[in-house]
């Protein structure tokens, strides 16, 4: 009864924005690597990092 005056707690919003959050962040994440030089940053991956080497 407390949660009909109430509503929904903070849990359960927070459980209902979580895929929401993380798609935006998954899209965020790939806007930055793409707006950046992205060798830079898959040359941190360590298997990758050997196939783009200039010498």
């Amino acid at each position: 009864m407390l949660e009909r005056l109430i509503g929904r707690t903070p849990m359960q919003l927070l459980k209902n924005w979580i895929p929401t959050v993380t798609t935006w962040g998954i899209v965020a994440g790939i806007t930055v690597i793409y707006a950046t030089d992205w060798k830079v940053i898959v040359g941190h991956i360590p298997y990758i990092k050997g196939k783009f080497k200039t010498d």
